[in-house]
């Protein structure tokens, strides 16, 4: 029994770290404020009166456009 725990454990442990490793950074976007027309650059939405105008972008200024694979 003691075998077999061992395994799962060695495999769920590597699963995990490849999971890991495949994960990348989330795309940054550019949002619009309904009300004013403000930009503001980020990685999720700012709220019902935010739309999205550009994107999605590789930095944090909103700066470096993600290419198409």
């Amino acid at each position: 029994m003691t075998n077999i725990n061992t395994r799962a454990a060695a495999l769920l442990t590597l699963m995990l770290c490849c999971a890991e490793l495949a994960a990348g950074p989330a795309p940054w976007w550019e949002w619009r404020s309904k009300l004013d027309g403000k930009l503001a650059c980020s990685q999720t939405p700012l709220g019902p009166g935010w739309e999205k105008a550009r994107g999605p972008f590789k930095d944090s200024r909103c700066e470096k456009l993600v290419l198409a694979k």
